[in-house]
């Protein structure tokens, strides 16, 4: 079948199936799995990471509303450099860190899910690494509005999960004027450097909106559709991300939190719940997420081989279900090896780092765009002074982490 025979992708998601797929990934890979490993570093002052990392996050999110809109493609930051720059390999480099970072961001929560699943039941990791991958990707294969169904039902469960610790653990506010000066970092320099810090690992829990513009060819009206759910995605998780933190530090010593596999489930337990329960709807939000960069890392392999930055039986579409076959194989087979042989804080830092990159690339894409006279009137546009903030904001927290890794700060 010749490439203007090939099917194209099926255009079925409102704003309401699109928000979901945002806030479900954003979830699953984030909150449920990092809050731990974010407390133990910055201790009681883990939510103002949460905040910072999600301030962070938003000025690049306006970046990607404007461009999306403008390029509603399922390449997404690759389409965008493309145009920018004309630079095959810069496009290339853009496209393979996106799904670098969906590809780690999916082997991290599903460690994570292991971590919650053997809080139920004692399987061997890899056995489930193998079950769970291999179901995900008959999912994904599946078609793209059935495997979104799937992901709106789930994330529906798994804010409903957030919901039920925040509900138990409400009581627990009343001690939040006394813990306020513990919370808030003030002038304490020391302290603000544990949250800057930890703030690299917390930006792995906002690595899900971008992922929306890569469905651009799959969404009804994109014009409208995007910027809604890129904003609306960034905002709910901000708001659930410092509200859940915030009452887990206060009901669990920080530092023990950050030694458990399934931190949530403990925090439920501590507040009087079931942590049964918890675990259980923890699994399904992990594999929410990873279901989601699953289907984004195949849609970003498949618009880079349309592209022709990537071998062409890439961009190969099942003429039945109508999804990338080829590069959803080819995803699920790499999260497998990469689950099984790297630890999870390392597949967070490597996700975040490769994001925040993008992100300083897309916004700095954005800033080429607007100075050529061909890019036109996008339909959603924001200030310029957003891509400046938001390039030097990601190249900046990207120099930390970096320089943290190496051992050059504390």
């Amino acid at each position: 079948m010749s490439t203007s025979e090939q099917p194209h992708l099926k255009r079925a998601l409102g704003p309401v199936l699109l928000t979901l797929y945002g806030i479900g990934v954003t979830i699953g890979a984030g909150i449920y799995v990092l809050v731990g490993e974010v407390a133990a570093v910055a201790g009681m002052a883990a939510p103002v990471a949460f905040l910072l990392a999600g301030l962070l996050a938003g000025l690049s999110a306006f970046s990607y509303a404007e461009l999306a809109t403008q390029f509603p493609r399922a390449g997404g930051e690759a389409t965008y450099v493309s145009v920018a720059f004309s630079k095959p390999w810069l496009t290339t480099i853009t496209g393979l860190l996106v799904a670098f970072s969906g590809i780690t961001s999916s082997a991290a929560v599903l460690l994570g899910f292991v971590g919650y699943l053997n809080e139920l039941v004692a399987v061997p990791g890899w056995v489930a690494l193998v079950g769970v991958i291999s179901l995900l990707a008959v999912i994904t294969f599946w078609g793209v509005s059935q495997s979104l169904i799937v992901v709106a039902v789930t994330t529906l469960i798994e804010i409903g999960g957030l919901l039920l610790v925040i509900g138990a653990g409400l009581p627990v506010l009343e001690n939040l004027p006394a813990a306020l000066p513990d919370i808030w970092p003030g002038m304490d320099g020391f302290v603000w450097l544990l949250v800057i810090s930890s703030s690299v690992l917390a930006f792995f829990a906002f690595i899900g909106f971008e992922d929306i513009v890569n469905m651009a060819e799959e969404v009804k009206s994109p014009s409208r559709t995007l910027p809604i759910a890129i904003i609306t995605t960034l905002a709910v998780s901000t708001l659930l991300y410092v509200l859940l933190t915030t009452i887990s530090v206060l009901i669990i010593e920080p530092g023990e939190l950050g030694t458990s596999d399934a931190p949530l489930a403990h925090v439920f337990e501590a507040s009087g719940g079931n942590p049964a329960i918890l675990s259980s709807i923890a699994i399904l939000a992990v594999v929410n997420g990873a279901l989601i960069q699953m289907i984004m890392a195949s849609r970003l392999l498949y618009g880079m081989a349309q592209l022709d930055r990537l071998p062409k039986i890439l961009a190969h579409v099942n003429p039945v279900t109508r999804t990338p076959d080829v590069a959803i194989v080819g995803v699920a087979l790499i999260v497998l090896i990469f689950a099984l042989t790297l630890p999870i804080a390392e597949l967070a830092s490597y996700a975040s780092f490769a994001v925040l990159t993008v992100f300083a690339i897309a916004n700095v894409a954005l800033l080429a765009l607007r100075r050529s006279k061909d890019y036109g009137t996008p339909p959603f546009k924001v200030s310029l002074i957003v891509p400046m903030l938001g390039a030097g904001a990601s190249l900046a927290l990207l120099g930390f982490g970096l320089a943290q890794r190496l051992g050059l700060v504390g």
